[in-house]
């Protein structure tokens, strides 16, 4: 059970970062909120009119409910860890070549937002630019696996590790994650294609509006190991 759930810690924190890049709905709502949102409401707040307790049950403990009615060993109903089709990660292809490319992650509304009244807010098919309204805090650093190395010694501590699979060699970043003591994601379909990725390993962190992604070729992946040799 402890491996389903870290299995689902590995894929939590990166929606929290990429919601508004990799899910339609939550650049819908991030983008709406940022654009109708007044001067100085986020500042000041106050109670106006009358208020009703949250009729909702706890999530935490919907959670936690459902938890306690789940097998204790997980890899009985889903067989070896390996073969879940959840820890897969997108594959990439190896960068050849140094190169620096931007990427503006524009979306368009596939729905209407409307206000309570019934006009209409944001019209299907409006396209905007996420990034005018958020800012990404993070670089996400992806890597194959064999690159993780690398990876560790060039990631800031705030940034977000990624494994993409190359070949059949996809990683374990559950087992990686306790291996080396630090939170190690995986690179779902849905964020390759938002992001525009094609190969790794690179370096991606917003500029302003756009996305800046890097990719690093072999001659400064060797550079970087060799000078970290060289410290020891």
């Amino acid at each position: 059970m402890g491996d389903s759930l870290v299995g689902g810690i590995r894929r939590g924190p990166i929606v929290e970062i990429l919601a508004i890049l990799a899910t339609g709905s939550a650049l819908a709502v991030a983008g709406t909120m940022a654009l109708a949102a007044p001067t100085g409401s986020i500042a000041s707040r106050s109670t106006i009119g009358r208020t009703w307790p949250i009729a909702e049950p706890d999530a935490l403990a919907e959670i936690e409910a459902k938890v306690s009615t789940l097998p204790s060993d997980m890899s009985k109903a889903f067989g070896p860890r390996e073969k879940w089709t959840a820890l897969k990660a997108a594959p990439l292809g190896v960068a050849s070549a140094d190169r620096v490319r931007s990427v503006v992650p524009f979306y368009t509304l596939d729905f209407d937002i409307t206000l309570p009244d019934g006009k209409t807010l944001y019209p299907k098919g409006f396209t905007f630019n996420p990034l005018t309204y958020v800012k990404l805090p993070q670089r996400l650093v992806v890597v194959h696996p064999r690159d993780l190395g690398w990876a560790l010694h060039n990631a800031r501590a705030s940034d977000f590790i990624l494994l993409s699979a190359l070949g059949s060699q996809n990683g374990d970043a559950i087992d990686l994650s306790e291996k080396t003591g630090r939170p190690i994601f995986i690179l779902e379909e849905r964020v390759k294609q938002r992001l525009g990725l094609t190969v790794a390993p690179v370096i991606v962190e917003q500029s302003g509006t756009r996305l800046v992604l890097t990719e690093y070729g072999p001659k400064s992946r060797a550079i970087t190991t060799a000078a970290k040799g060289a410290t020891r």
